[in-house]
Order: structure tokens, then sequence, then C-alpha cells
């Protein structure tokens, strides 16, 4: 009769349920369904054959067989049922989060985690129900434990610094970031290491630990890039001219598409230049862009200036030479007679 039911519930009841639960929104009902059949109607098959052969007269020995490896069974279904209600709680929270399909498996290793905690506790929870004492198995965990932990230190806080990177998010795969002693692409986040893919086309592979002390800058999470430099003019640039200037780079910053102007302003006066400086606002994070764009505006620049006749100032030096000729005189006099000493008796 229990099999009867089972067949009539797995056939009838759960294919209608199935195609009631495809029409709604939620994913918990998924979940249930998906644990009933892939664990919970296989165990049932199984504990009703066990059932069934306790009926039977069977030797003491091999009925604490069969509890025995009905025990263990029982524990690996368990454990299996709730490692895959977890695995797709979580997935379907991170789907409602409209999560990338790269952001879902990152959690691999957080998973991985807690389904070793989970099979650990199974373990000792099956270690009591054959009755083991399970105290003393715990006593031996909390020193081997402890062991472990001092000689895996570097390990557990790469593990733990992969946890902050995986909930605070400092960055993700495909993200240009850079540090004080590298800088790259994001390719890989594991749970020691996160490797970065550099400009050059080197992997540089570093710990968790490493990025999460570091100061990090994520580029690709820019939504604007802002230039800023100063131009240094001649001295024999006129007034009149230096008046106008503010205004010329004013026109040439705002006639580009992707810019948006700032300031522009006579910043202040150098040892052989007088100094502008310029800052605008490029609207887009590609670095592509930002250099056509900067490349663009200094040209123009120049282009502008040129035609004005302003010039650039670059480093010089003016020598100012006074001559004096009389005094000049006197000492190519002095420096004759100190030389010929016998003109000067010839001449008495």
């Amino acid at each position: 009769i229990t099999w009867a039911i089972i067949r009539i519930l797995r056939r009838v009841v759960i294919v209608r349920v199935s195609k009631w639960i495809s029409k709604t929104d939620t994913t918990y009902d998924d979940i249930l369904l998906s644990v009933i059949q892939k664990y919970v109607l296989p165990y049932a098959y199984l504990l009703i054959n066990y059932q069934i052969i306790q009926e039977l007269y069977l030797r003491p020995k091999l009925q604490k067989i069969l509890a025995v490896a009905m025990a263990v069974i029982t524990t690996y279904f368990a454990i299996r049922l709730i490692n895959h209600a977890i695995q797709l709680a979580v997935n379907g929270f991170m789907r409602r989060r409209n999560e990338s399909a790269e952001r879902i498996r990152q959690l691999t290793g957080v998973l991985t985690v807690v389904k070793a905690l989970t099979w650990m506790i199974g373990f000792i929870a099956l270690l009591g129900n054959l009755g083991y004492d399970v105290r003393t198995f715990i006593a031996g965990l909390g020193v081997g434990g402890i062991a472990i932990a001092l000689a895996a230190q570097t390990v557990l806080v790469d593990l733990f610094s992969y946890f902050v990177i995986f909930f605070d998010k400092p960055f993700e795969i495909g993200d240009y970031v850079t540090t004080p002693t590298a800088s790259g692409v994001v390719e890989q986040i594991g749970i020691k290491t996160t490797r970065l893919r550099s400009l050059d086309g080197e992997q540089l592979v570093m710990s968790n630990t490493d990025l999460t002390k570091s100061t990090i800058r994520n580029y690709k999470r820019l939504e604007k890039r802002r230039a800023v430099f100063s131009l240094q003019l001649a001295y024999t640039t006129k007034p009149d001219l230096l008046k106008q200037i503010p205004t010329m780079l004013k026109d040439i910053v705002t006639s580009h598409e992707l810019t948006s102007f700032d300031r522009a302003h006579l910043s202040g006066l150098g040892s052989s230049s007088i100094n502008f400086e310029v800052v605008y606002i490029v609207d887009s994070p590609e670095f592509g862009k930002f250099m056509d764009t900067q490349q663009s505006v200094l040209l123009k620049i120049m282009e502008s200036f040129r035609e004005r006749g302003i010039e650039f100032a670059y480093p010089t030096q003016t020598i100012f030479v006074k001559r004096q000729e009389e005094e000049i005189e006197e000492s190519l006099k002095n420096v004759d007679i100190n030389m010929n000493p016998e003109s000067k008796d010839g001449n008495r």
C-alpha cells in the first residue's frame, strides 16, 4: 500500500504541483519541489525497503549491520538534502538581486566551506547515534583544530579575506584595479588568491590578504574622468591676449562632445613662464576616449595659440653684459706692463 501511495504521489501529485509551481514568481516552492524529488522520495523508497527487511527474522548481528548502514545512509541523505537546499536558496537569492553569472560562480568558494562544515557536523552526529562518545572526539578536534589553525594561519587569513572581498565587493571579475604594487584586470577571485592580468599580458597572482590590506583603485566604476593640466606661456605675451585666454580655452573644451568645462585661470607667474591651469570633465569612463579627447583639446589649443601669435615658454636664461671700455683698456695695459718689464725701462 505504501509503495502504491508513493508511486501515485510521484506520478500524479508531483507532476501537477510542478506545473503549478512553474507559473509562480517565488523560488522557494521550486526549492521545496526539487528537494522532494531528489532526496525525499528516494529516501522514502529506501525506508520502506528497510522496514520490510525489518519484518524478516534476521540474525541479531545482521540486524545490527543493517541498522548501522541505515544510519549512515540517513546521515548521507540528510547532509545532501541540506547542502542542496542551501545551494538552491543562495542561487535564488543571488538571482533576485540580479547578480551576474560570474558573481554566482564565485559563490562556490563560500558554499564549499559551508558544505565542509555540514559534513563535519553530520559525521559527528552519526558517531553519536552509533553510540560513540563524541565528547572526546570533539575535544580532540579542538586541540587538533588549534594546531591546524596555527600551522595554516596564512591560509585562514586569506580565506576570511576572501569572504570580505565577496560580501564587500571592492572589485569584481572584469574590473581594472590598481594597488601600490600591481595593476591589471581581475580574472579570477579564489579562496586564497586573486589573479590579475596586467596590460603587458602577464598574470599577477596576489593573496587576498594583501589586497584587503592595500589601497585599491577600481577604474571600472568610474562614471567620469577629470582632466587637469597647465600651460606655460612666454612673458612676451601681451596682457590683452592673456585676458582672452580663459575664454579661448573654454570655447575649445566645450566644442568637444564628451567634455564639460570646469575652469581656466591664470594660476601663477613662474621663473620663466606665465602659468594657466585648465580643468574639464570627460563624460566617459573609458580610458581610450579620455585620451582621444585630451589629445584633440591639446592640438586645438596649439593651433589656436599659433594663429594668435601666443608662444609657449621654455626654460631660458638671459645674460646681460655691460662693456666698460676704459676699465678694459687699463686692465690690458697693466697686464702688458707686468708681462714685459723691459719695455718699461726702455721708455726712460
